[in-house]
């Protein structure tokens, strides 16, 4: 089911929402009885038509196209600095060569002429909700799902033009949303999806209408039904719950671990599952042989969720000494985003506002400890409910200037996070390298009109500056022809 509570569980994992204003109450109520198979039944005919047979690589007896980017400065991911004048060959969906000898190009291949513009992998936003990022208050409480689809859709292109080449979806039913963008049915991003977050009753996330409380089990509240939150209050429910999101498709668990900033009903500083529940889940996704990812900004939090066996941290924005070397000693992954003024959130009142202030507040003192003991640091946006903060995505990349230098920028934005991403293992949904410039790695491209390891803030207006974008071997812009 496609209600507002589907969304609001994105919002109320961003920097900020109103998922439980009068208004969104309401729109949840108008929705009440539409199901969810209902709302997705468009989407899955259109991806029935984009999975049929057609012409292309898959069913081609041709040799696959090639496209040569000639005399380019490529940054490849990992390195920090740029090689000038260099050739690098796509063939298909992946990066067959990289030469520096300026050797002619292949008489079958497209050339397109960089001109000392810069080659660089596709970006990667690690904290990412697909389908609600752009969804207005307006589309909310219209009470329409087909126009959060509508919303969604004209997103993930959007998301894409401006070099996210891949996200990591952490909270939402996004499953056939990204079926389709594989297919080809839609252009956006590569998903890493996580499908509903768990959390528990008055956990963060726990969207019921106050007519839905006390639970029924055997029930499930709207946001449940959305597939965009599912309740845990025990061992048994925790493990049924993380094994339907894997059974779906999730490339990784997203677990509430403690309170967020725009639940009116979970303090930010409150902890939610035991250690046990927590350990419960990480259990499952091993045995799924892929991870759990848990959201927490206290410092208790933070610990319970690393005693429990977690290999990742969303937030941790109130981290203290003792929790930033616990991370480092058991090398934790920190998922953090750099929140450094209202202007990154939408707007907030009455204790949400104060929390975001606490979460600002927080965020240098976060990103110093990072620094100081070496975590190892992914970025994402966690942008949510406003298709006003959206072009920010690029935006909120460059406010980690503050804390580190641009090489370091486009290093965690590109090959950084693709190591987060591989802790999926086998339910990584795409086989082949991300994040990088290198043989055989998918050609997920972009060409910046101009040096963003100089200037990072390039990456601000990727309209203007971002000349060649490529994923998966096939150019959605190209200013260059």
């Amino acid at each position: 089911m496609m209600r507002l509570g589907g969304k609001y569980q994105h919002l109320v994992h961003g920097g900020g929402c109103a998922c439980l204003s009068p208004e969104i109450q309401r729109a949840s109520l108008r929705l009440e009885k539409l199901t969810r198979r209902g709302v997705l039944a468009g989407l899955g005919a259109s991806l029935f038509i984009g999975s049929a047979p057609r012409l292309g690589l898959a069913q081609s007896t041709e040799k696959p196209p090639k496209i040569l980017f000639r005399q380019a400065r490529l940054f490849d991911g990992r390195s920090a600095t740029a090689r000038p004048n260099v050739q690098l060959l796509v063939e298909g969906n992946k990066i067959s060569a990289i030469d520096e000898a300026n050797n002619p190009a292949p008489s079958d291949a497209t050339v397109i002429e960089c001109g000392g513009r810069t080659l660089m992998p596709g970006l990667i936003d690690a904290h990412w909700h697909s389908l609600f990022a752009a969804v207005p208050a307006g589309v909310a409480t219209s009470g329409d799902p087909g126009l959060i689809f509508t919303a969604s859709t004209a997103e993930a292109e959007r998301t894409l033009l401006r070099g996210f080449t891949t996200v990591r979806d952490l909270g939402g039913p996004v499953f056939t949303f990204k079926q389709a963008i594989d297919n080809g049915t839609i252009p956006g991003p590569r998903i890493y999806p996580s499908g509903a977050f768990i959390t528990t009753s008055g956990g963060h996330g726990d969207l019921r209408m106050l007519s839905e409380i006390p639970r029924k089990p055997a029930q499930l509240s709207l946001i449940e039904q959305a597939g965009g939150a599912m309740l845990a209050d025990s061992i048994g429910e925790v493990q049924l719950r993380v094994r339907e999101q894997l059974l779906q498709g999730a490339s990784q668990i997203k677990v509430m671990g403690g309170g967020g900033v725009s639940s009116p009903r979970s303090p930010l500083d409150m902890t939610t599952f035991s250690e046990q529940d927590l350990s419960a889940a990480v259990a499952v996704a091993r045995d799924w042989n892929t991870y759990v990812t848990v959201h927490a900004y206290a410092p208790n939090t933070v610990q319970r969720a690393i005693a429990a066996g977690a290999a990742c941290i969303e937030h941790a924005h109130l981290m203290d000494e003792e929790t930033a070397g616990m991370m480092a000693e058991k090398d934790i992954w920190l998922s953090i985003q750099p929140f450094v003024s209202t202007d990154d959130s939408v707007p907030l009142t009455g204790p949400s506002a104060k929390r975001l202030e606490q979460v600002i507040a927080g965020t240098p003192i976060a990103y110093g400890l990072a620094r100081k003991y070496g975590i190892k640091t992914a970025w994402g946006s966690d942008i949510l409910f406003s298709p006003e903060l959206t072009p920010r995505q690029g935006t909120m990349l460059t406010h980690l200037s503050q804390w580190y230098s641009n090489a370091e920028i486009l290093k965690t934005a590109t090959s950084t996070n693709a190591d987060l991403l591989a802790l999926s293992g086998p339910r990584n949904p795409y086989d082949g390298k991300l994040g990088v410039l290198e043989t055989g790695a998918f050609a997920d491209i972009l060409l910046v009109d101009g040096d963003p390891l100089a200037e990072i803030n390039l990456l601000q207006d990727p309209d203007k500056n971002l000349a060649v974008i490529m994923k998966d071997g096939r150019i959605h812009k190209n200013t260059l022809t």
